[in-house]
C-alpha cells in the first residue's frame, strides 16, 4: 500500500514532469523525473494501477474472513486538504476506507484487525454525502492522448480542484480529498454508491428524534414503507408517506426542515415542518435511502453491486 504524489513535499505545488513514490511507512521515498509530461503521466498511471491492484488483492483477503455486514468495499491513499481551507496549513496524506457501516479516515493504513479501532475519525455511511468537485468525463487514456497532441495542460498545470471530492457530514462539516488520476476519482464515486447501497439494504430503517410545535416526535425513514412520524412516548403514528410522495423540501441550514408531500387521495401538497438536532445527517440519510430505493429498481445495478453470497430482501 505504497502511494504516489505529484506535489512537492509539504506543499500543494505540483511538480514538473515528475512525481514521488512513498513506501508504506512514508519514510522511504523516491522522486522519478521524466523528460516530458506525457511520459510522466504514463509511469504515474502504470505505478498507480499496480498499487491499486495490490490493494484490491489485500481487500479480497480481508473480506474472506469477514461477515457480509463487515466487508471492505474500497480503500486507498488520498491527499486531504485542511478543513475549511485553513490558511498556512498544507495538505496531508490520508488513508480512506469504506468498510461495513462506516467511512474511515486514517493517518496510516490499518495493518492488523486492532488498527481498525484507531482511525482518526469515522462516519456512518448513510449519513454522509459524496460530492465530486469537477467531473472528468474522459478516461485517463484520452487525457494522455491530448497531452501528446498538446491539446491539454500537463498534470502539473491542472488546478488542485480538478481531481477532488468532498465528504459532507453532520452539522455542515466536510472533508476534501484529492486523488492523482481521473480513474481514481471514478472508483471512489462508484465505491461510495455501492457501500451506501449495501448499508441501507442492511439497516432497512433509521429513526431520529425531532420536534414539531413543542411536541417530541420520532421520525423514521424505512426502506420498505417510506417516511413515518410518531409520538416519541406512545409510538403512535401521526402521519406516513411513501418515498414517491415527497415532492420537495427546504431548510434553514440549521435545525428546521419543511417536507412537502403529495396526498395520495386529494393530490394536494401537505407541508410537515420538523426540527432536528443534526439536520444535515437526517437530510443525508434521506438522500441515501431514496438513492438506494431508486437503484434497487434497476436489475443491472443490483446485480453488479450485490455481495457474493449475500441475498438482499425484496
Amino acid at each position: 500500500m505504497a502511494r504516489v504524489s505529484r506535489c512537492k513535499a509539504g506543499t500543494d505545488q505540483l511538480r514538473s514532469n515528475c512525481f514521488e513514490v512513498f513506501a508504506l511507512d512514508g519514510a522511504g521515498t523516491n522522486i522519478l523525473q521524466f523528460c516530458t509530461a506525457a511520459e510522466s503521466t504514463d509511469w504515474l498511471q502504470a505505478i498507480s494501477t499496480n498499487i491499486n491492484q495490490l490493494t484490491q488483492e489485500k481487500i479480497k483477503m480481508m473480506n474472506k474472513s469477514c461477515s457480509s455486514e463487515d466487508q471492505t468495499v474500497h480503500m486507498g491513499w488520498t491527499c486531504g486538504s485542511p478543513e475549511g481551507g485553513a490558511a498556512g496549513r498544507s495538505s496531508a496524506f490520508k488513508f480512506l476506507a469504506l468498510r461495513g457501516p462506516l467511512f474511515y479516515i486514517f493517518r496510516s493504513p490499518p495493518i492488523s484487525a486492532a488498527d481498525w479501532g484507531h482511525a482518526e475519525t469515522t462516519y456512518n455511511l448513510y449519513e454522509v454525502l459524496f460530492k465530486v468537485h469537477k467531473l472528468w468525463m474522459a478516461e485517463d487514456c484520452w487525457l494522455q492522448a491530448r497531452l501528446y497532441l498538446g491539446l491539454e495542460h500537463s498534470p502539473e498545470q491542472q488546478d488542485n480542484e480538478s481531481l477532488c471530492f468532498s465528504i459532507l457530514v453532520g452539522h455542515g462539516q466536510s472533508h476534501t480529498f484529492r486523488v492523482e488520476l481521473a480513474s481514481d476519482l471514478a472508483t471512489w464515486e462508484k465505491s461510495f454508491q455501492r457501500a451506501a447501497f449495501w448499508e441501507v439494504q442492511r439497516i432497512r430503517s433509521k429513526s431520529y428524534m425531532c420536534s414539531s410545535q413543542g411536541n417530541v416526535l420520532s421520525f423514521t425513514i424505512d426502506f420498505g414503507s417510506g417516511f413515518t412520524c410518531s409520538e416519541a412516548s406512545s409510538k403512535t403514528p401521526l402521519w406516513r408517506y411513501k418515498f414517491s410522495q415527497l415532492k420537495g423540501s427546504s431548510d434553514d441550514g440549521k435545525t428546521r426542515v419543511k417536507l412537502l408531500f403529495k396526498n395520495a387521495e386529494s393530490n394536494q401538497i401537505e407541508m410537515k415542518e420538523l426540527e432536528f438536532a443534526n439536520l444535515t445527517a437526517v437530510l443525508h440519510c434521506i438522500h441515501s435511502f431514496i438513492a438506494a430505493k431508486v437503484a434497487s429498481m434497476d436489475p443491472l445495478f443490483v446485480c453488479s453491486h450485490s455481495l457474493s453470497g449475500h441475498h438482499m430482501n425484496t
